[in-house]
């Protein structure tokens, strides 16, 4: 038997690894110093974590008993709850709350949930490449609208009219995206409450980068729209920066009676794939505070690399930083002379400088690279230098 009929066609990817993993092991390879414009792990960038207080609030004598809640124990959905309270939403019940171990635990159950094998969810493009790999694992088409630019990012609406069809079961947003760090602003949130009323759709809404608002206001959660049946993520990977921990949670909100039913079937799926582990879930109130500490340290960072970044800008003339109002990311607009893989290919050789290609999160054309803005500043201002030095040979 042919080794690929042993496996289900959902897992039929690519398994190849692409140019830009073996060019980055070529130079690794003759010891080169590697600028990393791609990093996104914030334990290894030189925050200061109180690490004595997420380290006590691991060691909880309660997590030696097992009570298996399917929504997650009460005590850790309150904290959730009230961190929503700190950003205004003071009315948000814990009973709509259902944690997971990660965001995409959590695209999973809300997938498995409002889709049958082949239905279709419109995503946002350019946006984060795992979709691609959730819709694989649950059966789901995925059905891409354009975000456009045009003095910033807005949502085509005319474009979604033309793409939804009768298999259309639900919008998700990424509020901010990631990797433009566009938020969906409020009209544009009326305007999809509209369209998904129009067509009897659910909203997904992504506020993983939520807090990191670059002005530093906060910005409307989708956690308490109540046009729509919504389903917003967020967890502790990047609110408190510790992806290690694994605190994530859906919210749902919306009409009454399909909140009711949704939230019963989401206790089974959850159920049915047993609960979160316990010192976590006791540690939940805990990890969420140390917020107050690291998301300053973090925007204080990516603030210091984006006025880097604007300087050394200002000294060409042919690369352009695309707007961006929140999260860890910019995106500059390079001259098309070759394909963005083959630069970034071309950036590791020459300049030994890490960044991701424009393709990695769908633009639908060359002349993009996506930067990492968490990096230490030294290593970041070093590695801009090393990009505008070359697309401006």
């Amino acid at each position: 038997m042919h080794i690929a009929k042993m496996f289900s066609d959902r897992t039929h990817w690519t398994l190849t690894r692409n140019r830009l993993t073996e060019a980055l092991e070529e130079v690794r390879s003759r010891g080169a110093r590697v600028l990393d414009l791609t990093i996104s792990n914030p334990t290894r960038i030189g925050l200061q974590f109180d690490e004595a207080s997420i380290l006590q609030s691991l060691a909880s004598p309660q997590a030696m008993d097992y009570d298996p809640q399917p929504k997650g124990l009460p005590g850790a959905r309150a904290a959730v709850a009230a961190y929503y309270g700190t950003q205004g939403i003071r009315n948000l019940d814990p009973e709509r709350l259902i944690l997971t171990t990660s965001t995409s635990e959590g695209y999973s159950f809300v997938f498995r949930l409002l889709c049958n094998v082949g239905d279709e969810l419109l995503v946002p493009k350019p946006s984060y490449p795992l979709f691609e790999f959730l819709a694989d694992l649950q059966d789901v088409k995925l059905v891409p609208y354009p975000l456009i630019y045009d003095h910033g990012w807005q949502m085509d609406f005319p474009s979604m009219q033309k793409v939804v069809t009768k298999r259309t079961r639900g919008v998700v947003v990424v509020h901010p995206n990631n990797p433009t760090g566009s938020y969906v602003h409020a009209q544009e949130q009326e305007a999809l409450n509209r369209f998904c009323l129009e067509h009897g759709l659910a909203l997904i809404a992504d506020e993983v980068f939520l807090d990191y608002a670059h002005n530093r206001v906060p910005h409307r959660s989708f956690v308490a729209n109540p046009e729509v049946l919504t389903f917003t993520l967020s967890g502790v990977s990047k609110i408190s920066a510790l992806p290690q921990m694994k605190v994530a949670w859906i919210a749902t909100s919306g009409p009454g009676a399909e909140v009711k039913a949704a939230q019963a079937r989401l206790e089974v799926i959850a159920d049915t794939y047993l609960s979160m582990n316990a010192p976590i879930q006791w540690a939940t109130p805990a990890l969420l505070e140390q917020r107050h500490t690291i998301q300053q340290q973090l925007l204080d960072r990516v603030l210091a690399n984006l006025a880097e970044f604007d300087r050394q800008l200002a000294g060409q003339k042919v690369c352009e930083r695309l707007s961006v109002e929140g999260g860890w990311y910019a995106v500059l607009r390079v001259p098309v002379m070759q394909t963005d893989e083959d630069l970034a290919v071309d950036l590791l050789h020459r300049k030994s400088v890490l960044v991701h290609p424009g393709h990695f999160y769908d633009f639908p054309s060359d002349g993009y690279l996506v930067l990492s803005l968490i990096g230490p500043q030294t290593e970041f201002g070093e590695a801009v230098r090393g990009v505008l030095e070359l697309v401006n040979l």
